[in-house]
């Protein structure tokens, strides 16, 4: 009897223990459900195409310069530009000065992240334009672009850089 007792005893025992517990658990998983609900999904936020393209140029950052090149094995200025817009079934021209008679002439201060950024390179700074970024950033007034450069491939520059300012010609929009 004495048996019998101690075994319904540990019985009622125990079997509160595990309800108290599970009551826990239900109330910390209805208090993270409840967080959740009220907490706003990044996963919700439309990227914009700009928001796209440069995400997709970032990552061939340091590939070396190779002339005529569009992947990772090496890259030239308008490869960089070509391979990032058609990724995203956006088709441009692969050089630099017939991408420059795509989309619209803006005036620089009118300039958007994933606007294109011309420039007429070289000794004699030719009448061609030669050279194409990708904008990938504006802050505390200094454009930031993202091209291919023969010295040290692809990279992001500042438009504030003495040889880019004085070697930009035009910005166009193509988004």
């Amino acid at each position: 009897m004495k048996r019998y007792l101690l075994l319904v005893f540990l019985a009622i025992a125990l079997s509160n223990c595990k309800s108290s517990k599970r009551a826990k658990v239900v109330t910390k998983k209805t208090k993270v459900e409840q967080r959740e609900i009220t907490k706003p999904k990044v996963a919700n936020i439309p990227i914009t195409k700009s928001a796209q393209i440069i995400d997709y140029s970032k990552q061939f950052l340091g590939v070396r310069y190779k002339w005529g090149g569009t992947t990772k094995k090496g890259m030239d200025c308008s490869g960089l530009i070509h391979q990032s817009f058609s990724a995203h079934q956006i088709y441009l021209p692969r050089i630099s000065r017939d991408i420059a008679k795509k989309g619209k002439k803006i005036k620089l201060k009118e300039t958007l992240k994933g606007d294109l950024l011309f420039f007429k390179t070289g000794k004699n700074r030719r009448n061609a334009i030669n050279h194409v970024g990708l904008v990938v950033e504006i802050k505390n007034n200094a454009i930031y672009f993202i091209h291919a450069t023969t010295s040290k491939g692809v990279i992001i520059s500042s438009l504030n850089e003495d040889y880019w300012k004085s070697a930009f010609a035009e910005v166009r929009r193509v988004l």
